[in-house]
């Protein structure tokens, strides 16, 4: 597994019935679970499969900054 440093947002959706990991970092990079865990471990996953898929079309990765401040 790849080194992950980015900052996952994980919430529950009712629209959805599921909780939902997001990256905001990595355009499209989205997960859910029926549990906080399971959210988390598949956004785990979707970040590797998200950076190997760049790293082979060449796109650009952006360096996680980690905390994202808001104003």
């Amino acid at each position: 597994m790849l080194d992950i440093r980015y900052e996952i947002i994980i919430y529950w959706s009712e629209d959805d019935q599921s909780f939902i990991a997001e990256v905001p970092e990595l355009p499209g990079c989205i997960a859910d679970g029926d549990t906080y865990e399971s959210a988390l471990q598949n956004a785990h996953q979707i970040i590797s499969e998200w950076l190997t898929i760049a790293k082979e079309e060449n796109r650009l990765i952006p360096q996680p900054k980690g905390k994202l401040s808001f104003a």
